[in-house]
């Protein structure tokens, strides 16, 4: 199918230079920005059939009226344009960033004539050097409590500094030794600039400088018997060692380097920046990604460098930024860091091993989990909640709002040990209580696992029906008891696409109640499917009832894999604890020496005997009991330690 878009332009009119371009909507707002090496085969891509693009994508360049690019010198050059462009037009389908507002700085006003630190949320000082963010209020202020023992600058107010300049008088921080600034009258403003310039130096990384010297000036006093200065650098030097004492060293002592965790699904993704000096992590900082067209791995990596590095100062550069994968210009990217780096050279790599490996999988870790607190913070606020259900109920043509949502999924290893899960959610918050697992022990495929277990949950519904009937006879008595099912859900979710529904609408139809809504939701492109509808319902991408849907999706898979994991580590125990003389521990020690149930039964009488504990006689029998079981359990029963990293496989 050829595309129909009038404003596509001819082959041979698009350059194969490097350049950037930009698609504009008929007012002329600019829909998207981006870079390419060769124009004509970027821009290709967009005009490839509609059929054949990304949902978002099809979206963006059907709504689209014209394109438009600029040709530039270099690849370096294409990418500072297309950062320029982005600041400029904020285009809606490029990748949006929310900065999480919750952590705190320190700050000192270098601007200033006596520069001051202070506790802020705003990164907008004119001027201002910024180190964090902290965890916790309470955490910057204690730092700088204890610094400012050691290089006693200005903390006080800007009105508080001036009165005190004008009068001569010190200010009254300064007079209980609160602010060592001018305005204190001890420093003059010269002399304070140099103690600022080593407070900075120091929160930048340079701290075994400063231990060095106060070590060796105390020394020095103590040997000249001025113990009162002696005193006083051992104070200094013990309020440095806390302040480094909250701040592990990660690595060596003179790394200094930046380092991104992400986390990201076809929506969303979640950035965790560790600023790595002296060894030491100083700062976290968070932010999340909101991705309109399909941009992910490299490419996303690109863009978070690009707003990471884009405004900030070039000592704020370190010389070496780890990242999970290499951009696809990671070249240029590295060039267009050292010239924001006034000509220092800054290496883009990748994390391989050791501690810096180590702590790349502590910052995905937490992107992992401030991803997951996005989308659980979305579908906990009760606007966002019951935005969430009304856009559910227009969306599936409902008559009213799913108010209880049963999303159901299929989990299996290779074909083997099929479970399935069911997550209950009721007024968009999950219900624990009344998730269910199912085992599935005969199946045919995916489809098949799914209408069992819909028609094994719906049969409940009717048994639950007709005995609340019969309670409520005259010649029966009344009686209150909390019912397996509560009550019947507005709406259910497979995790799945077009095959999975049909299966589920056939299960609702052989059971008799058609009048419960379906959707499936389709991993690839997140797209909604509605039983016996040719094309799937696309949601919006910052749509409450598609991040509730996802919540629901996530949060089935996760209960299904954990039923799973808990079937097969029964499966183990069960084949071996039916063998007189073994116990949890001398089963425990089998597994561990062979690996498997499988590797077991193949080993003969001589080679279980070599396992501690087991003797002759007990060997015999174990070898005699495994070659009368049958084989067919071996698929299910792998040792304990192989459970971890066998990853379920589950349907949709």
């Amino acid at each position: 199918m050829a595309s129909p878009l009038s404003y596509r332009p001819k082959q041979g009119e698009i350059p194969t230079n490097p350049g950037v371009y930009r698609f504009r909507d008929a007012d002329g707002r600019v829909l998207y920005v981006g870079k390419a090496k060769n124009l004509r085969a970027r821009l290709s891509n967009y005009f490839a059939p509609l059929h054949t693009l990304h949902e978002r994508t099809r979206r963006m360049v059907t709504t689209a009226a014209s394109v438009e690019w600029t040709v530039v010198a270099t690849d370096v050059d294409s990418l500072q344009l297309e950062y320029m462009w982005i600041k400029e037009f904020d285009p809606p389908f490029n990748v949006r960033y929310r900065d999480d507002k919750s952590y705190p700085f320190m700050a000192i006003t270098l601007a200033d004539e006596a520069p001051r630190v202070l506790v802020t949320r705003n990164r907008r000082i004119r001027g201002a050097r910024y180190f964090g963010p902290y965890p916790k209020v309470w955490a910057v202020h204690d730092t700088i409590d204890q610094l400012i023992k050691v290089f006693p600058i200005r903390t006080c107010s800007d009105s508080s500094y001036k009165k005190a300049m004008q009068t001569g008088r010190p200010c009254f921080p300064g007079q209980i030794g609160r602010c060592g600034g001018p305005c204190s009258m001890r420093v003059t403003v010269e002399e304070h600039r140099a103690i600022v310039d080593d407070f900075v130096a120091f929160m930048a990384g340079g701290d075994q400088r400063f231990r060095v010297d106060l070590t060796a000036r105390m020394r020095e006093a103590a040997a000249a018997m001025d113990y009162e200065a002696a005193a006083v650098f051992r104070d200094r030097l013990a309020a440095i060692d806390a302040v480094l004492s909250r701040s592990a060293l990660v690595l060596g002592e003179d790394v200094d380097l930046d380092l991104f965790g992400i986390a990201e699904d076809e929506l969303a993704a979640a950035v965790q920046h560790f600023v790595v000096r002296g060894g030491r992590v100083r700062g976290v900082r968070a932010s999340t990604i909101e991705k309109e067209i399909d941009i992910e791995g490299g490419e996303l990596i690109d863009q978070v460098l690009q707003r990471a590095y884009g405004e900030v100062a070039p000592t704020d550069i370190p010389r070496r930024i780890l990242v999970p994968a290499l951009p696809p210009d990671a070249a240029e990217l590295q060039e267009w860091l050292r010239e924001r780096r006034g000509g220092r050279p800054v290496n883009v790599q990748v994390a391989q091993r050791g501690r810096k490996a180590d702590l790349m999988k502590t910052a995905s870790l937490n992107a992992q989990q401030a991803l997951m607190l996005h989308k659980t913070r979305r579908t906990s606020d009760y606007v966002a909640r019951s935005q969430a259900l009304t856009d559910l109920q227009e969306a599936l043509g409902m008559s009213e709002a799913p108010l209880r949502i049963e999303c159901f999924d299929v989990s299996h290893l290779s074909g083997t040990n099929v479970v399935a899960s069911m997550v209950v959610f009721e007024d968009g918050l999950p219900r624990k209580d009344q998730y269910r697992s199912f085992s599935v022990t005969d199946t045919t495929d995916d489809t098949d696992s799914i209408y069992q277990v819909l028609t094994r949950r719906i049969a409940h519904l009717d048994r639950d029906e007709a005995e609340a009937e019969e309670a409520g006879t005259d010649d029966a008595p009344v009686t209150r008891r909390r019912t397996r099912f509560a009550y019947p859900p507005q709406l259910l979710v497979v995790d799945g696409g077009k095959p999975q529904v049909a299966a589920a609408a056939r299960a609702l139809a052989d059971s008799g109640h058609e009048e419960i809504a379906l959707c499936g939701l389709a991993k690839r492109l997140e797209e909604v499917w509605l039983p016996g509808e040719e094309y799937p319902v696309i949601l919006p991408r910052t749509s409450e009832a598609l991040y509730l849907l996802q919540r629901l999706r996530d949060e089935a898979h996760r209960f299904a894999i954990r039923h799973q994991r808990g079937s097969r580590r029964r499966d183990i125990h069960s084949v071996l604890e039916e063998i007189p003389g073994l116990g949890a521990e001398r089963i425990r020690v089998l597994l561990r020496h062979f690996g498997s149930v499988a590797a077991l039964r193949r080993a003969d009488t001589a080679a279980i005997t070599e396992v501690k504990g087991i003797g002759p006689k007990l060997a015999a029998t174990i070898h005699s009991r495994l070659q009368e079981s049958p084989a067919a359990d071996d698929s299910s029963t792998h040792a304990s330690e192989a459970l971890a990293a066998s990853a379920p496989k589950s349907v949709g």
